[in-house]
């Protein structure tokens, strides 16, 4: 059938990972036109519109649950939806234009902590950083030893440093996806090591991070949708692994309960 295509097929034209797919099939946000007489998923053309149209509304940073019931809303047709995505792109272009100008701020009066010019912070952070979260991180933690300390340390942070720090959290990100997708479960050895690994890395370069805080930023992750995207765009799921890892490695190495 010649508008039938494979799991691999339409991963490499929309751009996204088998993974991802297989995820969106699971929780039945797309699940595939048809099947071989194996049993392997075949897509046809109306999957791959659909699948264009998760991505769109991904991309604007909708949860899966709520782009489900935007799409299954039959009482939405094909211009309704074209109508909505036009506003959802005119409310983008507006906030980008307010960012740049935030940028362009930030540029003529340097704020204390991560020392680096607008240009590149989002260099080395990638293009969804955002200048305000420093801002919101003051606001949170400003009266916090750890805040202090860490203001202190990076204060004396240049761009090469930057670029290492980012290097080693990549690397570590790698990491937990391997033993993640490996089926390591969160309370075995390996993820607890990681999860270590994790923790130490924030002390090595930012705060000393001692149990009961990391159990804090392990919460985070789950609690605010910003933290738990970053993970569960490595891998579906990845975030409440690393923080099942992360309680369950505190309780390890303290002797306490998670």
């Amino acid at each position: 059938m010649s508008d039938a295509y494979s799991v691999g097929e339409v991963a490499r034209i929309a751009r996204i990972t088998v993974r991802t797919l297989h995820h969106y099939d699971e929780i039945g946000l797309l699940s595939p036109g048809g099947r071989t007489p194996a049993g392997y998923r075949r897509y046809q053309d109306a999957d791959l519109d659909r699948l264009q149209q998760i991505l769109f509304y991904r991309e604007l940073g909708f949860p899966l649950e709520e782009i489900a019931a935007i799409l299954d809303d039959h009482s939405v047709g094909p211009r309704e939806h074209l109508r909505r995505q036009h506003r959802l792109l005119t409310e983008r272009i507006t906030h980008l234009q307010e960012l740049a100008a935030a940028v362009e701020h930030a540029m003529e009066a340097k704020k204390m902590g991560i020392q680096l010019t607008p240009e590149e912070k989002f260099e080395i952070f990638g293009e969804s950083y955002r200048e305000e979260w420093e801002d919101e991180a003051e606001q949170r933690w400003g009266d916090t030893e750890a805040w202090t300390q860490s203001q202190r340390r990076t204060a004396e942070y240049g761009k090469a440093d930057w670029q290492r720090i980012k290097a080693e959290a990549d690397a570590l990100n790698a990491r937990l996806v391997e033993a993640f997708t490996a089926g390591e479960p969160a309370d075995g050895g390996p993820a607890m090591d990681l999860a270590e690994v994790h923790r130490q890395h924030i002390c090595d370069n930012f705060y000393d991070c001692t149990f009961e805080i990391h159990r804090g930023i392990a919460g985070m992750y789950l609690a605010d949708p910003r933290f738990t995207e970053v993970y569960e765009q490595l891998a579906p799921g990845l975030a409440r692994w690393l923080h099942d890892a992360m309680l369950a490695n505190a309780a390890f190495r303290t002797g306490e309960q998670a």
